[in-house]
Formats: structure tokens, sequence, C-alpha cells
């Protein structure tokens, strides 16, 4: 069974609702008829104008039967998620008026079924940017308690079947973070391994990596690397992690047990953490490129409820693995 087909399989047992912010948007609206047969979602939510959505539906042959269409102008709910919504950023002067005229954004509406439960996942950014989508879940959602920063993983799923969790990763950040502090860092590095758990149904060992491993080298880029790992021991003593580790002593028990003899995490790591966006957005391209590897993903980690940001080059797959994924996270 696939990485894709267990997402499904997961999302299906949960039977959660899924709101699709971009409701006129072609892709998704195909793939909205997807998740609702194959019985990924228990209910599927497109915002928009109703006419203009069945219009696209009707011109590409999409049924629209069982599948629900909210034009957030029109709601019933307008009211109360605009009383939310001003509740939550009257601190940044938002004016009643005002949250009631903006509201109807379909991104964040969407945030606010999911933080009123209305709706337990939110996927977008088929046609907008991972700016927008994030705006939208930082002053909505927010972030789980805790966490001060979200960031993004990719599942990697590679032929290497004798490394990681039979052949599969997650790598962490590759979307999010350009330049983590080393606070930021350790963040990353405990969403990435609560990540291991629910999506790879693993434990984490959890690599913190660097062009050095055990002081092989010194600078202060390994530092923060160091500095990052020592605050997630402190925090999660749960999640097995090291640092620093070069990336072939992280991954090759030969190599791991050579370089690092004394590490519990060398040569058997399954969750990577990049020191940057620079090297983790590489690093994942590399892999899927040049290994033939699957990447699934960006997912959002280290928010209070599920919602995940899509490529706009997105396939109509693409946005159904990504909601499968996204309803998975909804168990806890």
């Amino acid at each position: 069974m696939t990485f894709a087909d267990k997402m499904k399989n997961k999302a299906a047992g949960l039977k959660k609702t899924l709101v699709l912010p971009e409701g006129t948007e072609f892709r998704t609206i195909s793939a909205s008829r997807l998740i609702l047969d194959q019985g990924i979602a228990a209910k599927v939510i497109l915002l928009g104008d109703k006419n203009a959505v069945q219009n696209i539906a009707q011109q590409n042959s999409i049924n629209l039967d069982g599948i629900e269409i909210i034009d957030p102008s029109l709601s019933d709910d307008r009211l109360r998620y605009a009383e939310e919504y001003t509740e939550l950023r009257k601190h940044k002067g938002l004016t009643k008026d005002d949250a009631y005229n903006q509201i109807t954004d379909p991104l964040k509406w969407g945030a606010m079924m999911v933080r009123l439960d209305d709706a337990q996942a939110m996927v977008a950014g088929a046609e907008n940017s991972t700016g927008k989508v994030l705006v939208a879940a930082f002053a909505i959602i927010k972030t789980k308690p805790g966490t001060k920063f979200a960031s993004s993983c990719f599942i990697m799923s590679t032929d290497k079947t004798d490394l990681g969790v039979d052949g599969s990763f997650i790598f962490s950040d590759c979307a999010t973070i350009p330049d983590p502090t080393a606070e930021q860092l350790a963040e990353i590095g405990e969403a990435a391994s609560d990540s291991c758990r629910i999506f790879l149904e693993a434990e984490p060992a959890t690599a913190f990596l660097s062009f050095s491993t055990k002081g092989s080298a010194s600078h202060p880029l390994i530092n923060k690397v160091t500095a990052a790992c020592t605050l997630l021991q402190e925090k999660r003593p749960d999640i097995l992690c090291d640092g620093e580790l070069q990336l072939d002593a992280a991954i090759v028990p030969s190599i791991g047990s050579s370089k690092a003899p004394n590490s519990q995490v060398a040569g058997k790591a399954n969750v990577l953490v990049f020191p940057d966006l620079h090297s983790g957005n590489i690093g994942y391209k590399l892999v899927q490129r040049l290994a033939g590897a699957e990447a699934y993903g960006p997912v959002l980690q280290g928010f209070a409820k599920p919602v995940s940001d899509l490529s706009r080059g997105c396939s109509v797959e693409d946005i159904v693995v990504t909601s499968a994924m996204t309803l998975a996270q909804a168990e806890k």
C-alpha cells in the first residue's frame, strides 16, 4: 500500500469535514468530487459564489451532489464568525464592522470554520500564495499551545527500504522559515517529530543536520544546530534526537556507528531537520528529482488545528492526497 493510500484510509476512518476555500477553482472542484466519492471526508465544503461554483462544475461535467457550497457573504454564520474574529484581532484595532467585511474572505472563513470546529481541516493554495494561507491560519487558527512558530515538512518516500521507516523520512523545514534561530529550529524538530508519529506511524529518531558530526568542525552555524537539539531534549524528553550530524552519519548505520558511536540516533534517523530553508528545499528536491522519491507536502505543522498549503501548480490528485494527509491530522 502506498503512503497516499494509507493517508486516504486513515482519513476515511476518521469521518471528518473538510473545507476547501478556493471553491471556484476548477482543480479544487474536481478534487472535491473525488474526496467525497472515495470517502476521504464525510463532508466536503466549497466556499464561493454558488452560481459561479455550479457553472464551473457544469462546464466541466462535475457532479456536485452531496457537496456543500457556502457563500460567506450570504451565510447565516457571518455575524457569529465576525464576532469571533473581532475578539481575536481587537488588540490590533480591528472593529466589528471591519471584521464583518473581512471575514467573507474565503481563506479567513475557512480558517474560522476550522477554529470553531465547523470543519476539522482546511486545504488551500491552488490559487493563493503560501503567504496568504499562512496569514489566515496564523490570525485565526493560531499555533498550538506551547508553540510559537509554524513550519512545514515533506514526507519523502524512497525505495531504500533499509533506511528510515521502510524507506520513508520526514524532511523539515522545507518551505516556511528561511533562517531559523536555535529556538525556531528546536520547534521545527519538535513538530517534525510529531509529524513522524502521525504520518509514518513510527517513533521519531530526529537528526539535526549539519556539515559537521559531533565536533568534527567548529562554526557558529554548528553551534545553532547543537543548541536547537539541546532545547528540544529539555522540552520534550519523549523525543529521541541528536545533533549535530552529517546526513550520511544520520541515516547510514555503518557511517553513524563510525562517526558517532555513542549516538542513539546516528544511522537510524527517520526525521531530518535541516539547518535552514536553503538546505531543506534543495535537499528534498534533490532526493525527489535524482533519487526518484515521492515527495508529499509541504504539510504545515505547529498549528492548533489541521491546515495545509498547496503549490499553485498542484494537480487534482495532489489536492486529494494533501486533503487526506490534512484530515489524518484531525485524529487528535
